[in-house]
């Protein structure tokens, strides 16, 4: 009986082995997100997803351990209770640019009334206004707090119509400039603050397997 139950043991640990070898050959093998995707949907117990880490807005500890890694490359966390594996699945430099806006929202305020108020705030700012007091003080959303300034954004943080106009734009860094989408009722003034800036940032295959 002690023998046939040391040869169970013995049986279910090499297949745990086993097992556990195939599943990180699967892991190794990955090159691309939508291999990443294959992995997730085959494997749902582990409940994994692709994350993005952006070098400007990540600093944790993991994120710095991350970009210090290659293409292909994972790092493994582990505790008593489980293992976190980040496997690094794309790794690239992205154009960010900044910018800061002030909002008029259409539904509210007539094109005469907008028209008017963008006036006089241009004229304010080429004056030496700060655009930050400007947007606090005359933007109709919430960005108003933080004086206009959305960030460094990229090709598909932002509404497209917005992106299209204002991402691709040709104007020069700090000069005010309207922008325009009727079909929403919305209006702006944006001013780009700073020269595009190459960003780094890496995908992710970040999944937790529970320790036996």
């Amino acid at each position: 009986m002690l023998k046939k139950t040391i040869l169970l043991i013995f049986c279910m640990t090499v297949c745990s082995i086993s097992a556990q070898q195939d599943f990180e050959r699967e892991l190794d093998s990955i090159q691309s997100e939508s291999e990443a995707q294959a992995f997730i949907e085959n494997n749902k117990s582990i409940k994994g997803k692709v994350i993005v880490f952006n070098k400007e807005k990540h600093h944790t500890r993991i994120a710095d351990e991350l970009f210090r890694l290659g293409k292909g490359s994972k790092k493994i966390y582990k505790t008593d209770m489980k293992k976190t594996y980040y496997k690094v699945i794309d790794k690239n430099e992205i154009p960010y640019q900044r910018l800061s806006y002030i909002f008029f929202d259409g539904k509210q305020k007539s094109m005469d009334e907008i028209n008017d108020l963008r006036r006089k705030i241009a004229t304010k700012y080429n004056e030496g206004y700060r655009f930050e007091d400007l947007a606090k003080h005359h933007s109709m959303d919430h960005n108003a707090k933080r004086g206009g300034d959305l960030g460094w954004v990229t090709q598909g943080d932002l509404h497209p119509d917005f992106e299209d106009l204002v991402l691709n734009s040709t104007h020069p860094i700090n000069e005010i400039f309207e922008v325009d989408i009727p079909k929403q009722n919305w209006h702006y003034l944006v001013v780009i603050t700073e020269d595009t800036k190459y960003i780094e940032e890496i995908k992710v295959l970040k999944f937790t397997e529970t320790v036996k």
